[in-house]
């Protein structure tokens, strides 16, 4: 069953590194490196300590960031499910500033904090946070009436409310949220480590690698950047959305 279910991922990789065998034989070979090279270089890295400082230094900022914006996010939509007013004035704030890309907001900060690790983090957390929170506001708008009603006859306040009905019924979408906005995150980590926000980290080493025309240390970047990620979706993440919401993986074996 395991084998069947990573079969199709197995066959993405493969397809995606033939094909860049495939461009290697077409292009010069200062161009665009071999598959064995490019991943000679990436496995190599890893005993080099500059990039494992590198690794964990982004690491530590996406550490940051995104656990604040779910927590921001799930709470404001949360609170958005006792208060009316406060959803619809939440969604109005949520549609303006989604509007703006995360990236936008490097020059910005940068100017308020200087370079560091702060401008990056804050931008981690503008990018996970909307996707969290919407999320989380929505679910509210589904939450059992009969529930609702009951918990109310019962005697139970708006804090109680909160954490015994809202808070166990939005729970898929708050995992759900979660795994969006964690794509979010990493993609502006990426971007705001690239456009100068930093002067270590994944996406300021290939850019650099880049600035001096390293094409296998670009290409070891970018495979590093990708396998980092999906660990962190499909390994962490996935496990913690099987924890969370394992009733719902009764009764299929654990499968689903």
């Amino acid at each position: 069953m395991i084998l069947r279910k990573m079969l199709p991922f197995v066959a993405a990789v493969g397809s995606l590194l033939f094909i860049w065998q495939v461009v290697h034989w077409i292009l010069p070979g200062y161009l665009m490196p071999s598959v064995f090279e490019g991943l000679s270089r990436f496995f190599g890295n890893f005993s080099d300590p500059v990039f494992i400082e590198t690794v964990q230094a982004s690491l530590s900022r996406l550490g940051w960031g995104y656990p604040l914006a779910c927590v921001l996010g799930a709470t404001l939509g949360l609170i958005g499910g006792v208060s009316r007013l406060f959803a619809v004035y939440l969604r109005a704030v949520i549609s303006i500033l989604q509007a703006i890309p995360p990236i936008t907001w490097v020059p910005f900060l940068v100017l308020l904090f200087s370079f560091g690790n702060l401008p990056i983090i804050i931008v981690i957390t503008i990018a996970s946070f909307f996707p969290m929170a919407l999320s989380v506001l929505n679910a509210t708008e589904g939450v059992n009436r009969t529930h609702l009603d009951l918990a109310r006859v019962m005697g139970a306040n708006k804090r109680q409310l909160l954490s015994k009905v809202y808070a166990m019924e939005t729970l898929p979408a708050f995992v759900t949220g979660a795994q969006v906005a964690f794509g979010n995150a990493w993609r502006s980590l990426i971007a705001a480590e690239m456009v100068g926000g930093a002067s270590v980290g994944l996406g300021w080493s290939t850019s650099y690698a880049s600035e001096i025309g390293d094409m296998t240390g670009v290409l070891a970047g970018i495979v590093t950047i990708g396998s980092i990620a999906i660990i962190l979706d499909l390994v962490i993440l996935e496990s913690l959305k099987r924890r969370l919401l394992r009733w719902r993986y009764v009764g299929e074996g654990g499968q689903k």
